[in-house]
């Protein structure tokens, strides 16, 4: 029975609350078992982990919160830059104790009302993770991570703004997602020419495959990203279609990861002398 217990308990990485195990059948004598065994032990009472147990869970199961904000971002999947905080955010409801977390714990807590009603569990609910985003990033690194959950999670625009956020700029993050980014690189790229106030779109096809932004008319953004190792096939395919679109009367421009993330005035600069000499009007 104790091998039956401690293969549930990895398949729900390695953390369950102690109810949840009595009412998958298994009775208290087997969970006694387990933890005078030494294969798991009781945190407050409610939650019973394995010795190998998903450090960020158990850390939120001693805390009495829910992994949330950029840490429930990175354990879904969601693209941001390697720049992100990578301490690990707790969301913990307003009166709660965190007195079992160590003096100096170097994490990061938010104590917020939940947007979404949800049964006890050690992760958060999206929406909340995106309302702590919110307010816990610079605007447009949020809404990379704002866009990379749309597209991760299937979520409409219309969908979040939809959604009664608590706080002005989660409201503004939701009206400026489009759901048409590939990557996190295209939203860091085509929030701010949106601001200069030129036209921007995202994946329109040209000359028969989907550039990552159309400035204007003419103007051709392609975006490497941090794992772009094309082989030389696929090489040879981007050049032959940068090739045609510069003979169709199209400007091209290709930048990589580095050059976005690490040095973006140098990319502005070349992107304004661009505009700057019309190379985005038609004619």
């Amino acid at each position: 029975m104790n091998r039956a217990l401690h293969d549930w308990l990895s398949a729900r990485d390695g953390i369950a609350r102690r109810d949840e195990v009595l009412r998958a059948g298994f009775a208290i004598g087997a969970l006694r078992t387990l933890v005078r065994a030494g294969e798991a032990r009781m945190i407050r009472r409610a939650w019973v982990a394995l010795s190998g147990a998903r450090a960020d869970l158990v850390t939120a199961a001693e805390a009495g919160g829910r992994v949330s904000c950029v840490s429930l971002a990175r354990a879904r999947g969601w693209w941001m830059p390697h720049d992100v905080d990578q301490h690990l955010h707790l969301h913990v409801l307003p009166g709660s104790a965190s007195a079992y977390l160590p003096e100096g714990w170097p994490g990061v807590l938010h104590w917020t009302k939940p947007i979404v009603p949800s049964e006890r569990r050690l992760t958060a609910t999206v929406e909340d993770a995106l309302a702590q985003i919110a307010v816990c990033l610079p605007f447009d690194t949020a809404l990379v991570l704002w866009e990379s959950a749309a597209r991760t999670e299937a979520l409409a625009g219309e969908a979040l703004r939809g959604v009664r956020w608590t706080s002005r700029r989660a409201r503004e993050l939701a009206e400026a997602v489009t759901g048409l980014s590939d990557s996190g690189l295209e939203t860091l790229v085509a929030t701010p020419l949106r601001r200069w106030g030129v036209r921007v779109r995202q994946q329109v096809v040209l000359a028969g495959r989907p550039v990552d932004l159309l400035v204007g008319d003419r103007l051709v953004l392609q975006i490497d990203g941090y794992e772009h190792h094309s082989s030389s096939a696929q090489r040879a395919k981007d050049i032959a279609h940068d090739a045609e679109l510069r003979l169709r009367g199209y400007t091209v421009l290709r930048v990589s990861y580095g050059q976005v993330v690490h040095d973006w005035p140098a990319v502005e600069r070349r992107i304004r002398r661009a505009l700057a000499a019309g190379l985005h009007l038609a004619g």
